[in-house]
């Protein structure tokens, strides 16, 4: 089983390394760059241009290696297409995302109530799925107990999913940042997976893990090509998916600490200002606000990398 995890990892890396320098050479001769915000940080001006979409790359990688392994070792099941629906289905969204920004050589792409829909949907389709395959509806609520009904459970799946997906997209604002980030988090479910002989999610995680370390490698300050909402929308939603069906949701918590305080220093730098018409934060999300207080790029990812792989190191003693 560890083998076959780590050819998969193999096989996601090398078709990650084989086409995504096409990618780069096919978005920098069509001039199809990343606009950057005017209200982010003024020295990431110098960003703009840089191609995106290399998410799109990764995330084919993760699925093609994901099925043809599967389909070797006959373990194509409905957890499988479940893993491939919330990566791929959340990828889309980005990808859409992603088409109309360039397109229109805007930073705005799908209106934010059209991504929630879509969002909603991906995820109401993944229950549909489980439900054919008698998966067991039962979510445990701290102080509450253990509550075994579908209509609990798809309300949280639905909330896991949209919030995570949204949380990695909001973190991908650095070099490599979200990139090591997911790694780090995908790597922590592997190595759950293999402990509890759960095939189907190794062998997805390793994959997704694969194309990672090889996009990393483009993605790394000074970054050659982004992600794009295609690749950190799929992670976030992969990652979701992942913490569900290996009965470990509020792990995601610990496992994913950073794009947890990411998305908080959002919340509660709007709330602060809509109440106070002060902010907590230089700027949000918070990572910028490290930026902003002298923390170069780098320092930056070092610092959340630790205090993610910390996040992850903790779930695993007290999981163990």
């Amino acid at each position: 089983m560890l083998i076959i995890s780590i050819i998969a990892l193999v096989s996601s890396l090398v078709l990650t390394g084989i086409f995504l320098p096409w990618m780069i050479i096919f978005m920098s001769s069509h001039h199809e760059g990343q606009k950057i915000r005017d209200e982010g940080p003024k020295w990431h001006q110098k960003k703009s241009g840089t191609p995106t979409m290399g998410g799109v790359v990764f995330v084919i990688a993760a699925t093609i290696t994901t099925i043809w392994v599967s389909i070797w070792q006959n373990k194509m099941n409905n957890l499988i297409y479940i893993l491939l629906i919330s990566l791929l289905g959340y990828g889309i969204i980005g990808f859409l995302d992603d088409g109309i920004k360039l397109f229109y050589k805007r930073n705005l792409g799908l209106k934010a109530w059209q991504k929630f829909v879509f969002q909603i949907f991906i995820a109401i389709a993944i229950i549909c799925i489980a439900m054919k395959d008698n998966f067991k509806f039962a979510l445990f609520l701290p102080l509450i107990g253990t509550i075994s009904s579908v209509v609990v459970f798809t309300a949280f799946v639905i909330f896991w999913l949209v919030g995570f997906s949204n949380a990695v997209n909001l973190s991908d604002g650095l070099d490599g940042l979200a990139t090591g980030l997911s790694i780090i988090a995908y790597a922590t479910y592997a190595y759950i997976a293999l402990k509890q002989k759960n095939f189907s999610i190794l062998i997805f995680c390793m994959s997704i893990i694969g194309g990672l370390i090889s996009f990393f490698i483009f993605n790394h300050k000074p970054a050659k090509i982004f992600m794009g909402d295609a690749g950190s929308l799929a992670l976030g939603g992969g990652l979701a998916a992942v913490s569900v069906f290996l009965h470990h949701p509020w792990s995601l918590l610990l496992i994913g600490i950073v794009f947890v305080c990411e998305t908080a220093s959002v919340i509660m730098q709007v709330i602060s200002y809509q109440t106070t018409g002060k902010r907590i934060f230089k700027m949000t999300p918070i990572h910028h606000h490290f930026e902003m207080i002298g923390f170069s790029e780098w320092k930056v990812d070092f610092l959340f990398w630790t205090v993610g792989l910390i996040g992850s190191i903790l779930y695993l003693l007290i999981w163990g």
